[in-house]
Formats: structure tokens, sequence, C-alpha cells
């Protein structure tokens, strides 16, 4: 049986990927990045601020991290409940202690029925970032366009009303986005999203809105929760893989040197907890005496490396 030509074609197929939202690039061809005081790695902080519902939605699929058993799950709700109530502060004082800032990627729901938790973000000079509605609202192809388009307006209109200007960043639950999404977000004048995990470097869509890479081998979530290492083994592959970067930036075979950029993504209700935060403020307070580390916001990073493009 001889094969139709039309079988094995398809418009997009090109070097690397088959599809046309960027241009494919890899890590030695590119322009080194210099990030500031010749600082080697940029350390992005990223907090999840999460409003589960009591009962959750499972079209188009259920987020990462909610409800399990039949509801009410009073068990699994009050732990999420407990990252708000007290988990956040004590990343909060870690933060404070250790001199650094980091961004928020918040549910509007979060600025709608915590407002002093707002308040305490914004007065500590962090960043606050759209992160949907609720754990609810996920965004796949499935959902129409006027829906996933009033979900991104919605999402935004609150938290601008609550921090008094509109988010520069974006950060879709479970890092799921559309085939529209990114041309959604860059219509609503939003800088970068963070969703996309493939590089340790910004990198600009096709359409100008750029990706700022929050990898999610490097979470919380998937270190601790699900892989159920702990929080001293956790802070130590965040050292190692600073470590390997920092090398890594001065250049060595495909490894060209210039800045490298180091996500650590942190969940209230995981490493806010008692027996878990120490190991946290010890990273931070490590990281800040590093000579060859800038901690910096999502927004201050990427303005920096667009700076330089």
């Amino acid at each position: 049986m001889t094969l139709p030509d039309s079988y094995t074609t398809y418009p997009h197929r090109r070097e690397g990927y088959d599809h046309q939202f960027y241009e494919w690039s890899n890590m030695h061809q590119r322009k080194a990045v210099q990030w500031p005081g010749g600082k080697s790695v940029a350390v992005w902080l990223c907090v999840s601020l999460e409003w589960f519902p009591i009962t959750p939605e499972d079209k188009p699929f259920r987020a990462p991290g909610h409800m399990v058993t039949p509801y009410p799950d009073y068990r699994h709700y009050t732990v999420r409940d407990y990252g708000n109530r007290i988990g956040v502060w004590r990343i909060l004082d870690a933060f404070k202690t250790a001199g650094v800032k980091a961004s928020f990627a918040t549910n509007s729901a979060i600025a709608e029925r915590y407002p002093e938790l707002i308040e305490a973000i914004l007065g500590e000079g962090h960043e606050i970032i759209a992160h949907s509605i609720d754990m609810n609202h996920t965004i796949t192809s499935e959902l129409p366009e006027h829906e996933e388009r009033a979900l991104i307006e919605a999402s935004l209109a609150t938290l601008e009303q609550a921090i008094g200007t509109k988010p520069n960043g974006w950060h879709s639950i479970a890092r799921s986005q559309s085939w529209r999404t990114a041309d959604l977000l860059a219509e609503q004048g939003l800088t970068y999203c963070c969703d996309w995990v493939n590089d340790e470097l910004p990198y600009r869509f096709q359409n100008g809105l750029i990706n700022l890479p929050l990898n999610t081998e490097l979470s919380d979530r998937t270190i601790v929760a699900t892989q159920q290492h702990s929080a001293e083994a956790w802070a130590q592959m965040m050292r190692d893989a600073f470590d390997w970067l920092a090398a890594e930036a001065k250049g060595n075979n495909y490894a060209v040197g210039g800045g490298r950029l180091l996500p650590i993504h942190l969940t209230p209700y995981i490493l806010g907890q008692p027996f878990r935060i120490s190991a946290v403020e010890q990273l931070l307070n490590d990281f800040a005496q590093r000579e060859d580390a800038w901690i910096a916001t999502g927004a201050d990073i990427v303005a920096e490396w667009e700076r330089q493009q």
C-alpha cells in the first residue's frame, strides 16, 4: 500500500517544533545576557497564591492540587487554606529577613478574599502577577474564545482594582494554555507569561509577548509534594542547580557564557509548614550572600533581558 503525499504533509513542520509561536533557538547560538552587576545567575522566586473552591471542576480538567476525596473534602481544602492563613506569612517573613523580592502569581479570588495579604505583599515591594480567577478556571483549547478572553479580562480587572495597576505577567493554572492564549495575553497588554518551561532564559513570541520559563521540575509541588523529598533535599537541589548554572555561565563546550535563570517556585501550604520553613530561610539567606546571585522579580528580569535584545 502506498501512502498519498498528503499523509506526510504538515504545514507547521520545522526545526525544533511544529508550531509558529516563536523562532527556534539553541542556547549556545544566542547573544550572551549580562545580569546587573556582572551577576551570573538571576534567581526568580515565584509564589503561587491559589484559592481552591471546595468542589472542583473536572472540565476541561481538574487543576493540580485540587480536592481529592468525596466532597466536601475538608481535609485537603483546609490544608490549602492553611497556606493563605499561615504559610504565606512565614514565606513573607523569610523574604524580609533575607532582603529579597519575589513575584506572587495570584488568583484574583485571593485579592477579593484576603485584601490584607495583598496589602502586605505590595508593602514589602513584591510583584503580583495574574494567575487566573481561581483554581477552577483552567484554560485549554476546548474553552470557547469569548470565554477565555472573558476569564483573562476578569482576572486582570480584579487584580488591577486591588493593586492599583494592571499586572505585567501571567501564569496559567497548570501552565495550561490554548492555541489562542498567547495572542489574548498580548491583546491585554501583558509583557510576559511564565507557562512554557523549555528554556533557562526569557524568549519572545512572534506576537511580542515574552515567556519567562518557570521550570516545573524545580517546583516544591513536584519535588516535595509529588516526589516526597524533604525540604532540606529540595533546598540542596536548588543549590546544586545554582552551582551548575553559575559554572555554565562562564562558558564551556556548548554552554556559551552569559547570564542564566534559576526559577524557584514556592507553594505556601507546602513550604510554609513549620517543619519546612527553616530550609527556605536558610536557602534564601545563602543565595542573598552569594556574589554571583541576582535575586529579582519576574518583571525586573524580563526588563533587563529585553533591554539587551
